[in-house]
């Protein structure tokens, strides 16, 4: 078999590709189907071994952090009266989205960082980049719906109560898990269809949209059509419902006279600021601006930012920046003592 031009940076991995092809040949004399039986190989960081080692026990450390920082939010809220809001309740949904996120990435990292590369099927790598699409979706429609929170909770606070009721936060929910899991089965059933010429080395720390399109030899138009139209609804409206109530949260604190009623006003959105700050620049870095000129390691050093840090500093930043909820941690440590 042929092997691309562009593929000869990976020299190094000559075992491997040549296993990878072996195993795809022994099924293709078999006539099972090409794409479904095909056997891709995670590159990883291409660093020295005392580099992955470090990042091993610093990824570790991370996502042990990670899950136990998400589950004292969820813990938390759940268990606190006083945490009963709808402003919690999505801050306990996004917790969710987050252990979801990191888990689907973190165990797979490890073990591609211990061995310095590895073999993934297809369909655990389909498996993968479905529960990463739906924990990604899942946050855009949840940052979105805070910040909404918040602009009514500011700009209209005598109907909050009634807007924004338990009932309605509950379904929004509901909807949102749906939605996600159904249009990700969708795009994850377009993914399968490409075909894969070989050799799959995939230049990368996990099964990802873009490093999928670029092994693949069928004609990836469809992907991409689909990847802008389901851009309106998970980034798109996301995006203007959040700049539109920001900028109404601005207006209406900016002519409050008081300056300590102000700097109040703000501190209630600094948090979700933050998240959204971080996430969506770290999005937009890899998804939106051309990363052509980056090199690989870069890539994979900002995907790591929104696939293993984000989930780490959302619980950080709600913890150390909000009163209810220290206040609630304290409570329940003295309970406990």
């Amino acid at each position: 078999m042929t092997r691309n031009k562009g593929n000869t940076k990976f020299s190094k991995y000559e075992t491997e590709i040549k296993a990878l092809e072996n195993v795809r040949s022994m099924k293709i004399s078999t006539g099972n189907n090409v794409t479904v039986d095909n056997i891709f190989f995670l590159v990883g960081f291409q660093i020295s071994q005392k580099c992955r080692f470090f990042l091993f026990a610093l990824l570790l450390v991370v996502y042990n952090v990670t899950i136990c920082g998400n589950l004292l939010i969820i813990t938390l809220v759940s268990s606190n009266k006083n945490l009963h809001t709808p402003m919690y309740f999505f801050i306990s949904q996004l917790s969710i989205s987050d252990i979801l996120l990191i888990s689907d990435i973190a165990p797979n990292l490890l073990h591609v960082l211990l061995n310095n590369g590895a073999a993934i099927s297809f369909i655990n790598c389909m498996t993968q980049l479905y529960f990463f699409s739906t924990a990604e979706a899942s946050e855009c429609l949840l940052l979105a719906v805070m910040s909404y929170d918040r602009y009514v909770a500011i700009c209209n606070p005598l109907h909050y109560i009634s807007i924004m009721t338990g009932m309605l936060c509950v379904k929004l929910v509901i909807i949102f898990w749906i939605l996600t899991f159904f249009i990700s089965f969708i795009y994850i059933i377009l993914f399968s269809r490409l075909i894969f010429c070989g050799p799959n080395i995939i230049d990368h720390l996990y099964c990802d949209l873009l490093p999928l399109k670029e092994i693949s030899c069928s004609d990836t138009f469809p992907i991409k059509l689909n990847m802008y139209l389901l851009s309106i609804p998970f980034v798109v409206i996301p995006n203007l419902i959040i700049v539109i109530s920001y900028v109404s949260i601005v207006r209406v604190v900016l002519r409050i006279p008081s300056n300590i009623s102000r700097q109040k006003a703000f501190s209630t959105c600094s948090s979700h600021l933050i998240v959204v700050a971080i996430f969506y620049l770290t999005i937009f870095t890899i998804y939106i601006f051309p990363t052509k000129g980056h090199k690989s390691n870069v890539n994979k050093i900002l995907s790591l930012l929104y696939t293993v840090c984000t989930p780490l500093v959302n619980p950080i930043i709600y913890c150390f920046r909000n009163r209810d909820i220290k206040k609630s941690f304290l409570e329940m440590i003295q309970k406990n003592v």
